[in-house]
């Protein structure tokens, strides 16, 4: 018996140096206390939690949805005198989005460090974001509009809802997936509602009283709601940023093979929410019925982010990212590419909406899975660069879009959406929508 005692000992000695710091059992330990600890809020329910996801929906629809309305301000700026000719309109809104989401590891990376500015982060972002809207007002040229509503806004944005991704996992553990759901969906809402309003702002006050409105009702919706954007926990003083982040994830085959399939599928996201509408009227469709199949694909995609995470956090993300594939590539190349009429194309908004427009869904059970192959990592970081895959595909695909326009490769030689010189579009949208389940293959031949 002694014998064998001496022979177990060596492995015990052998384990403890290849423990990373901070060591994963007494990290853990942590967690279970934090998470049973009866002096703070409940985790995964409870009025607290449900306040704070309240306040990541809030951020999250008015961020996000302002910023992906900017189609409204970009039909009236290319009618206004003072706009008329300039190519670079455009540019408005791509450095909005743009910058909300490419900055993301910076933000969050930022706020690792430095974990006392996170509580008040989103405040102050918001106060940011509402000046840069006011100042936006008082623009003379385009350049102006760039800086404003382009840089300025997408910047605070960042810095507004980087706080809901850093405090999720303090308030939602086994209903992580599906408070991201429920969060992604504020935008679809605001989707629906703000372009409605936009509208009716600029035919009535023109773009200047607009955005002075707008940056006024952006802070008071927001405001109130900050009280509860906290995090579960309370924070801990700075440290530096070296024993805060490892970035050797970047070399996990997990990450590149997830980062992959989401940067591709990014791609062919953003096509059918900017054409579905100009594709709608060569169809014969006429004000509200075209911008409808934008209204439609907003309604089903709140229902899809809500569904996906629910999956995500009862199923491996494989199967969340096979069930977004396979509704992206079916609904895209049946139903947009062989519609000739509303009804069909309608039926796409929906599909589409539910599945291949809810794929940003399956990041937060990615970012787990990615943490589960390579301890050391900070989900976080791993949620912020998958933000960043996402804003590559959306500075992509429009230059890139209005290049193949101009190829009108199968125009009048196909039938459908394929005859016409958005097919090559179509075509686009489904291919990346497939190569961005790479993933699920990669998990069945059990490469991740």
């Amino acid at each position: 018996m002694e014998g064998k005692g001496t022979e177990k000992a060596p492995q015990v000695v052998y384990r403890e140096p290849s423990i990373p710091s901070p060591s994963e059992s007494s990290h853990s330990f942590d967690l279970e206390c934090e998470y049973n600890d009866p002096k703070l809020p409940p985790v995964d329910g409870g009025l607290h939690a449900w306040l704070f996801l309240a306040a990541c929906f809030v951020v999250e629809g008015t961020v996000w949805g302002f910023a992906s309305c900017f189609g409204v301000f970009q039909n009236y700026y290319r009618n206004d005198p003072a706009f008329q000719g300039s190519h670079a309109i455009a540019a408005i809104g791509t450095c909005a989005m743009g910058m909300a989401y490419l900055l993301s590891p910076i933000v969050i990376a930022t706020l690792i460090t430095f974990p006392r500015a996170q509580r008040w982060a989103s405040s102050v972002a918001f106060v940011v974001l509402s000046l840069s809207l006011a100042l936006s007002s008082f623009s003379k040229n385009v350049t102006h509009l760039i800086l404003s509503q382009g840089i300025a806004y997408g910047t605070a944005g960042c810095f507004a809802y980087a706080p809901s991704i850093l405090f999720m996992p303090d308030w939602f553990v086994q209903k992580k997936s599906l408070a991201f759901g429920i969060v992604w969906s504020g935008s679809g809402l605001t989707g629906i509602i703000f372009p409605l309003i936009l509208q009716t702002l600029l035919d009535a006050y023109g773009w200047q009283s607009t955005l002075r409105i707008c940056s006024v009702a952006i802070f008071l919706l927001a405001a109130p709601f900050m009280l509860f954007h906290k995090p579960r926990t309370p924070r801990k003083t700075a440290t530096p940023l070296q024993q805060k982040l490892d970035l050797s994830f970047h070399r996990s085959r997990t990450y590149l093979i997830y980062q992959a399939g989401n940067i591709v599928q990014s791609l062919g996201f953003f096509l059918p929410q900017i054409f579905l509408p100009s594709y709608a009227a060569l169809l014969g469709a006429k004000g509200l019925q075209a911008s409808s199949t934008i209204t439609v694909f907003n309604i089903s995609n709140m229902f899809g982010c809500i569904a996906i995470g629910w999956l995500a956090d009862r199923y491996h993300v494989s199967v969340c990212i096979f069930i977004s594939t396979v509704g992206a590539v079916v609904s895209t190349f049946l139903l947009w590419g062989f519609s000739v009429h509303l009804a069909p194309l309608y039926l796409f908004s929906i599909l589409y909406g539910c599945t291949g427009g809810s794929f940003s869904s399956s990041w937060s059970a990615t970012s787990s899975e990615v943490a589960r192959s390579h301890p050391s990592t900070d989900v976080s970081m791993v949620f912020a660069f998958l933000e960043t895959g996402r804003g590559i595909g959306n500075v992509i695909s429009g230059p890139m879009s209005e290049a193949l326009l101009k190829t009108r490769l199968w125009e009048g030689r196909a039938f459908g959406a394929y005859g016409t010189e958005y097919g090559i579009l179509v075509v686009l949208t489904g291919v990346t929508g497939l190569l961005g389940g790479v993933s699920v293959v990669a998990k069945a031949f059990r490469w991740i």
